[in-house]
């Protein structure tokens, strides 16, 4: 059982959440108010679809940090949630957006060029380029959130690792969210455009998760931005090596 506000588990008798605090309502739960298999998967009839679960977990915290993230913040530097969650269920979900549509970009859509018509990948170059970013974004989201507890000092900021690792993951939503753009290639430059939101995700964050004085939170996020520009780069070059003048 998860709770419906910021995703964490939660025993099958907790009324409440321990991290957030939120009511725990019978509707997100696993457990037993449902029916249950020998593998232990709800087969009542008020059973989620696969794939619900996870969309009804992740779907509140994304909207809360895209639409309210000034209160959103505080509940997150309030959470109980360690690095594998964050990693494993927040950022494998999200960043697999990009990877997916990616490849059904490259491969099924194509892009189209002047002079030369429609532009497909070959289904091997596309399918390594999207394991290979899907791989590289959790090193990007790894080498940024040490970047962001190293500087916290300089700023005025408390150095914290999962702290430094919340607000680079939840950031980075916009962008991961807005990659299911990249499906259609020429809208690529859109959902990079929808991805900056993230800069102000970060400004905004900093204080809070990482301590340092608002007053001093724009130049730490301008410091975190270029040196991110940099480890985004070289991934970029990365993923370019294997994509569509890639050898097979």
């Amino acid at each position: 059982m998860f709770c419906s506000k910021c995703g964490q588990t939660l025993a099958d008798d907790a009324k409440t959440c321990l991290s957030c605090g939120a009511p725990v309502s019978g509707a997100s739960s696993s457990g037993s108010g449902s029916s249950q298999g020998a593998s232990g998967t709800s087969q009542g009839p008020g059973a989620m679809p696969p794939g619900s679960e996870l969309i009804a977990r992740l779907y509140p915290r994304v909207k809360a940090i895209l639409t309210t993230p000034k209160t959103e913040w505080p509940v997150i530097a309030d959470e109980g949630a360690t690095s594998a969650d964050i990693y494993l269920r927040y950022v494998a979900p999200l960043a697999a957006i990009g990877a997916i549509a990616g490849f059904i970009g490259s491969t099924v859509v194509g892009m189209s060029v002047p002079l030369v018509g429609t532009v497909r990948t070959g289904a091997g170059a596309a399918l390594a380029a999207a394991i290979v970013a899907y791989v590289l974004t959790f090193v990007q989201v790894f080498v940024v959130a040490l970047i962001v507890d190293v500087l916290a000092p300089t700023f005025g900021g408390q150095r914290d690792s999962l702290r430094a690792l919340k607000v680079t993951a939840y950031s980075f939503t916009p962008g991961w969210v807005a990659a299911v753009l990249v499906i259609f290639p020429a809208l690529g430059i859109i959902a990079g455009l929808i991805g900056l939101y993230g800069l102000y995700l970060l400004y905004l964050g900093l204080p809070v998760l990482m301590r340092s004085p608002p007053e001093r939170s724009l130049g730490y996020t301008v410091v975190v931005v270029i040196a991110a520009i940099v480890v985004g780069i070289v991934i970029g070059i990365v993923v370019h090596a294997f994509g569509p003048h890639a050898p097979l």
